[in-house]
């Protein structure tokens, strides 16, 4: 570690947060870890339990603004839109679709490929030591598409993922079977990619992750954070319900919660709260072998303990409204085509809200203007994945290192007002 040490607060207890937490308490910090719910109990539970290294493709790629009206009208579509909430969705949906092209995917991709591509590694490194370390799996990852055709249609994305170095080799429908025979006839063929890695339990991970930064002195504390108090410029504090910590540093990593602070502090992200869901089959007749990205309905399946996951799609609706029943029904569909002889136990389902910034690209670093002040959120889909990377840089940021990846892409300054 270097010689400077700190006061920090860390805002937010799902994989971003704890990890921060953790590097910062192995540099030698004092660290404060807010969560109103805990450690592990929103996004961070409920994600698809991916490490997606090659998952460098932004949501808005190349097409996107010509297929989203027909999307958000056809409910066998993978989006989910909440038509009253449609006023407060359309300014920041627009800056979104700005980005929805060729030249902007590839820029996205290319900036984000050094904060994720070695996820397998950046957990192991994490979790070592730790009782995390079980939950850490080293798997491949397929994509499944319905035909040929169909996986020839996303050349794009698997051309800049070839760019960037990712090998994988395409099986047809029988070779899929070899591979695996738990699928069904609705995919037709599979692009395999070797040096992935899952989460088989995410919650628990997080948690254990958090009891392990916990040993080292990291001090917990579940309430809500109201403010960040400043003074000549600095950190001074961190304001909650109960009372006033002092501290000289804080780092906002809430996830999609990060806005309202983060504009407290002359960050004008434009961030929404984009839902996520996900459907758990407990005791499953087959385990599948390894994740699977479920094209046609744009959800991965998979293996986790003692149970299967699907979870994906996308839905605009707020913070505030009820879980929508459309998209439990599409995995549901898609379930008994893609995996047509699984019986189950248990079906379990859930709603989070993924953090969407208009870029795509989280704000990862200091925040200009407010001594003592950093940002870690806005992680998008691959917030799991990118977690302890992104730990591990704002922990060398705050202890006066240099971040061994160009972070200028992330910068929290591309907001300020």
């Amino acid at each position: 570690m270097t010689g400077k040490t700190c006061n920090v607060a860390v805002i937010g207890a799902g994989i971003v947060g704890v990890s921060t937490a953790l590097w910062l308490a192995r540099e030698g910090h004092t660290v404060t870890l807010i969560d109103k719910a805990g450690p592990g109990e929103a996004t961070s539970y409920g994600n698809a339990g991916l490490l997606a290294c090659s998952g460098t493709m932004p949501v808005p790629g190349p097409g996107l603004l010509g297929k989203a009206p027909r999307m958000a009208l056809d409910p066998r579509e993978p989006l989910y839109i909440r038509w009253r909430h449609l006023p407060a969705l359309v300014p920041w949906l627009m800056k979104y679709l700005r980005h929805a092209t060729a030249d902007a995917a590839k820029t996205r991709a290319d900036a984000i490929l050094p904060l994720i591509g070695d996820s397998l590694a950046d957990h192991q490194a994490l979790a070592a030591g730790t009782e995390a370390e079980k939950y850490v799996v080293s798997c491949d990852y397929l994509y499944g598409y319905a035909t040929l055709k169909a996986f020839d249609a996303d050349r794009f994305t698997w051309d800049i993922r070839t760019e960037q170095g990712f090998e994988f080799s395409v099986m047809d429908r029988t070779a899929l079977r070899a591979y695996d025979p738990i699928y069904g006839e609705a995919i037709g063929c599979a692009a395999r990619i070797r040096r992935h890695g899952r989460i088989s339990d995410p919650g628990a991970y997080v948690k254990a992750l958090a009891k392990a930064a916990e040993r080292l002195g990291v001090k917990l504390i579940r309430e809500e954070v109201e403010a960040i108090d400043r003074s000549g410029g600095r950190v001074t504090g961190v304001r909650l319900a109960s009372e006033t910590l002092s501290v000289d540093t804080a780092v906002v990593a809430a996830g999609a919660w990060s806005k309202f602070l983060a504009e407290t502090l002359g960050i004008a992200v434009p961030l929404h709260p984009e839902s996520g869901f996900h459907i758990e089959l407990w005791e499953p007749s087959q385990m599948p072998r390894s994740p699977l990205m479920f094209a046609p309905g744009k959800f991965v399946i998979t293996p986790m303990d003692g149970r299967i996951r699907l979870a994906g799609m996308v839905g605009y609706g707020g913070f505030d409204a009820p879980p929508p029943e459309a998209p439990y029904r599409m995995f549901m569909r898609h379930l008994k085509v893609a995996l047509p002889g699984l019986t189950w136990r248990e079906t379990t389902r859930w709603m989070g809200h993924r953090p969407a910034v208009s870029d795509s690209l989280p704000l990862i670093g200091a925040v200009p203007g407010v001594a003592g002040a950093y940002t870690g959120f806005g992680h998008d889909h691959v917030g799991l994945t990118a977690g302890p990377k992104t730990g591990r840089l704002l922990a060398q940021m705050i202890s006066g290192g240099r971040p061994n990846i160009d972070v200028a892409p992330f910068a929290p300054d591309r907001f300020t007002r």
